[in-house]
């Protein structure tokens, strides 16, 4: 995307970026994303499951038409899997699931590393491993920990990264990577979000200059680093606010269908 040119395409990483970890996205960002997807292609792109999408996105969505809402592409686990909404509901595109054997080496290393690293939490809230199919998720503190005990449990990332090293050494046939504030995901190797821009970019007819991606975690060690790297126009945000704000500024250059 050149100076002075307009994205034909929009992405957005999910947590931190269009809601708090594992919340539901504001009325005012719901708004936003009906008003891109009356101009451009939009797509949100995070570690989580489809229904961590659903709940947090889809079922937040004001009501508009099924013709606006086909220009909403939805790609959980990094890309893994992708599905798009139509007046029907959300229809499979494709996904792309890890074998019994990939899964359980996948949990048994994770785990072990956990332990050995002291990360392994005897008191959480809800799961610390989940099998999404294309992914295997750690979640340091239990899937359905609170935003302030996540966020308060690694401010620098270093306990995550760490991990993360530790896990991909184990299974080196896998990728392994930094989630959201708590989270390690592992998928086939590959895998990560320049793979689901590079999806977009088959199944929309979008070059990858002419997207612009939005996330939060844009630093070499985050996940969104790929996207940056792989050449995509990238804008860092800090948070569902700082998304908000930027969207009010670029959502007047956009010219509607």
């Amino acid at each position: 995307m050149t100076a002075g040119t307009t994205p034909r395409l929009v992405a957005f990483d999910l947590d931190d970026t269009l809601a708090p970890s594992k919340s539901a996205i504001d009325p005012r960002i719901g708004a936003q994303l009906i008003a891109l997807a009356e101009r451009v292609e939009v797509a949100i792109i995070s570690g989580g499951h489809l229904a961590q999408f659903t709940a947090q996105v889809v079922d937040m969505l004001p009501n508009t038409t099924p013709a606006v809402l086909a220009h909403i592409h939805l790609l959980p686990t990094c890309g893994t899997q992708y599905y798009l909404l139509n007046e029907s509901g959300i229809h499979t595109v494709y996904a792309h699931s890890l074998t019994d054997d990939e899964k359980s080496r996948a949990l048994a290393a994770v785990e072990r590393e956990a332990r050995r690293l002291g990360l392994w939490a005897e008191e959480t809230w809800g799961a610390i491993l989940e099998d999404r199919g294309s992914q295997i998720t750690f979640s340091a503190l239990g899937q359905k920990a609170p935003l302030e005990a996540k966020t308060a449990w690694d401010p620098t990332g270093e306990k995550k990264n760490t991990l993360r090293a530790a896990v991909a050494a184990a299974i080196p046939d896998l990728e392994v990577r930094s989630g959201g504030s708590t989270s390690v995901d592992i998928t086939h190797r590959g895998i990560d979000k320049a793979y689901g821009m590079n999806q977009l970019s088959e199944a929309t007819g979008i070059p990858l200059d002419e997207m612009l991606f939005i996330g939060d975690r844009l630093d070499p060690d985050g996940n969104d680093y790929p996207v940056l790297a792989m050449g995509v126009p990238c804008h860092a945000v800090e948070g569902w606010e700082d998304t908000a704000s930027y969207l009010d500024e670029l959502l007047p250059t956009l010219p509607t269908r």
